[in-house]
C-alpha cells in the first residue's frame, strides 16, 4: 500500500492491515554513469518495497531521497544535503510515521552511500525514549540472486553496472540509454588510494578516488531478465523480513527496558 495514494479515511484501516509496519525506501539523486537516470536508486528502492508489500502487507512511505551523497556533488544534477539536516529530517519523518500509528519503521536502503548512515541512525535511536522501533532491513538477497537464475557476467559491479542497468531495463527500459555505455573500461576502479585501502585505511574521498565519473562496472551485459530475477528474489527476501518484524516483540521490550534503566541514573 502506497502511503501517498491512501485517503485519510482509509489510512487507519491500512495501518491495521500492515500490522503497524511502514517501509521507508531510502535513495538519492545522483549521477549513474552515462546511461542511467539520476533517480535510479529511487526507482529501485521504490519497486522493491512495493513488490514486497504485495507479498506481505505494509505501508510504503513516499520516495525519500534526501540522504548521503556528498561524494557526487561534483557531478551535474546531484542533490547533496547538509549532514546535520539529513539526520534531523530522517528523525523527523520517523516521528511522523510513528505518530500516524506505524510504530515499526523499516529502513530499506537503495543507495550504497547510505550504508554507514543507516546503521548510525539506528544506533542513535538510543539517545532518547521513543514509542517506536527503527529496523534496518538487510536480507541476504544479493547472495540468493547470485545462486539462481541468469548468470551475472561481470566481476566488477557497484554503480550503474550490470545489476542496476538490468533492473532499470526490467522496470523502466525507456530511461536506459544503451548507446551511451562506454566500452573503454571507464567503470573499472582507478585505484588512486589503493596503497592505503589495502592496509585498511579509509577516507571520505575513497569513492571519488576510484570512480570519479560515478560508474562502477559494465552495464553492457545487462538484460531485463536478470533485472526481473533480482527484483523477484529481493522482494521475496524483504517480505520474509517484514513477517519477522511483525512477529517481533522483543526489540521494543528491550528498548523500553534499556530506557528505564538509563533514566534511573
Amino acid at each position: 500500500m502506497r502511503w501517498d495514494e491512501l485517503t485519510g479515511d482509509r489510512f487507519p484501516e491500512a495501518v491495521k492491515e500492515a500490522a503497524g509496519v511502514c517501509l521507508l525506501p531510502l535513495s538519492c539523486i545522483e549521477r549513474h554513469g552515462h546511461h542511467l537516470p539520476l533517480n535510479t536508486d529511487l526507482l529501485i528502492a521504490r519497486q522493491v518495497c512495493l513488490r514486497a508489500a504485495e507479498l506481505e502487507p505494509a505501508i510504503v512511505y513516499p520516495d525519500f531521497f534526501y540522504t548521503q551523497i556528498l561524494e557526487a556533488r561534483h557531478t551535474p544534477g546531484c542533490i547533496g544535503i547538509d549532514p546535520e539536516l539529513m539526520v534531523r529530517l530522517l528523525e523527523n519523518v520517523c516521528r511522523e510515521i510513528a505518530r500516524n500509528g506505524l510504530r515499526k519503521i523499516v529502513l530499506v536502503n537503495g543507495h550504497g552511500g547510505n550504508d554507514s548512515l543507516i546503521h548510525y541512525f539506528a544506533q542513535i535511536q538510543l539517545a532518547s525514549r521513543r514509542d517506536y522501533v527503527v529496523y534496518v532491513a538487510r536480507p541476504p538477497y544479493a547472495e540468493q540472486a547470485a545462486e539462481s537464475g541468469p548468470v551475472w557476467e561481470t566481476t566488477v559491479d557497484g554503480h550503474a553496472g550490470e545489476r542496476e542497468t538490468s533492473i532499470l531495463l526490467a522496470i523502466r527500459p525507456d530511461l536506459v540509454h544503451k548507446d551511451a555505455m562506454p566500452a573503454d573500461g571507464e567503470g573499472l576502479p582507478l585505484g588512486r588510494l589503493k596503497p592505503l585501502r589495502d592496509l585498511g585505511v579509509g577516507t571520505g574521498i575513497w569513492w571519488y578516488g576510484d570512480h570519479p565519473t560515478h560508474y562502477c562496472g559494465d552495464g553492457r551485459p545487462a538484460t531485463a531478465e536478470k533485472g526481473e530475477h533480482w527484483l523477484a528474489v529481493t522482494s521475496q527476501a524483504l517480505a520474509t523480513a517484514i513477517r519477522a518484524i511483525k512477529d517481533d516483540r522483543e526489540t521494543k521490550r528491550l528498548q523500553d527496558e534499556f530506557f528505564g534503566k538509563m533514566e534511573q541514573h
